[in-house]
């Protein structure tokens, strides 16, 4: 663990924003942000429901209430949080309810948690926003943060670390590459 002082780490923090964003498998959110310039880190985790104790095999039965759910955590003098939340509404459908292509169930629903009444109307505009960008009405939902529980080892960093996986190469890779045209700027260089 890094130890930073006082002032260092007062400074440092002051500029930190930590948004949890659900929408649908937390594989692809996570692996879109990493590659976002200010991000400074990007955790899979469950959220949203009643299991004290979630795991990735009882958040994906259906049954704890639970979303995936990723916290990004990004320094706004770099990016801003409205670019974040944009990328988010980009990178899946907000309209299917409880469904992201053939993942189905509310552990794949489009949700928002806020941890205070700043986030909560930041979410709200962002979804204004979106809602001009689709054809069918958006359905995410936007909810406070009662605990964020982060998900096993090999749920971090999925993306990077099995490049070969089908679903990477047919689901992840393609959000990618749509991402990266309409928010090149925005991206880490190669």
């Amino acid at each position: 663990m890094i130890v930073y002082p006082p002032l260092y780490y007062k400074a440092y923090t002051n500029d930190m924003t930590s948004y949890v964003l659900g929408g649908g498998c937390f594989w692809c959110l996570d692996a879109i942000y990493r590659m976002i310039r200010g991000v400074a880190k990007v955790e899979s985790g469950y959220a949203g429901g009643d299991d004290p104790t979630p795991n990735y095999y009882r958040v994906a039965s259906g049954k704890t209430g639970h979303a995936e759910v990723v916290r990004v955590t990004f320094d706004e003098t770099i990016i801003p949080s409205d670019v974040i939340l944009d990328i988010f509404f980009l990178m899946h459908d907000p309209t299917t309810l409880n469904r992201q292509g053939a993942d189905v169930g509310t552990q794949y629903r489009s949700i928002m948690f806020y941890s205070d009444e700043a986030q909560k109307q930041a979410f709200e505009a962002a979804r204004t926003r979106a809602s001009k960008l689709w054809e069918n009405p958006i359905v995410t939902e936007i909810a406070s943060l009662k605990q964020f529980f982060i998900a096993e080892d090999e749920h971090q960093d999925f993306f990077n670390k099995n490049p070969e996986a089908g679903y990477c190469s047919i689901v992840i890779v393609p959000k990618v590459i749509k991402a990266r045209a309409a928010y090149k700027q925005w991206f880490k260089e190669d």
